[in-house]
């Protein structure tokens, strides 16, 4: 599902994943690491990813947690009582997410997810 965020009434970002309900988690996570870190696009769609709860019809109350997370991160989600189940780097699971920024002049900066097939590619 493709999502735009504007800044001063324009377009500044589109993003977008497939993924079931882990759309609106990864969605946050691109939006988050792009406007408040700083991330360019494709930093921001390569970082380590999560999901809760049910995704391609499989119904769950687990945290997967792709393997790149911090070892300490997952220890103390099950410590806070979190069904934690790590998979594997660049999982699947996580969507496939893509996302453009474009700057104040109009200049546009892509990034494409290693956990599918595709390119950034500009006009």
């Amino acid at each position: 599902m493709p999502a735009v965020a504007c800044r001063n009434g324009k377009p500044y970002i589109l993003y977008g994943t497939q993924g079931g309900e882990g759309q609106p988690q990864t969605q946050t996570a691109l939006l988050t690491r792009v406007v408040d870190y700083g991330m360019d696009p494709q930093t921001a769609v390569h970082e380590p990813r999560w999901v809760w709860g049910r995704t391609w019809g499989e119904e769950t109350q687990e945290l997967r947690l792709e393997g790149r997370i911090n070892k300490e991160v997952q220890r103390r989600l099950k410590l806070a009582g979190h069904a934690v189940k790590p998979v594997e780097d660049f999982a699947g699971a996580m969507g496939h997410a893509h996302a453009i920024l474009i700057d104040d002049s109009g200049f546009r900066i892509g990034g494409t997810d290693p956990r599918c097939d595709g390119a950034a590619i500009g006009w």
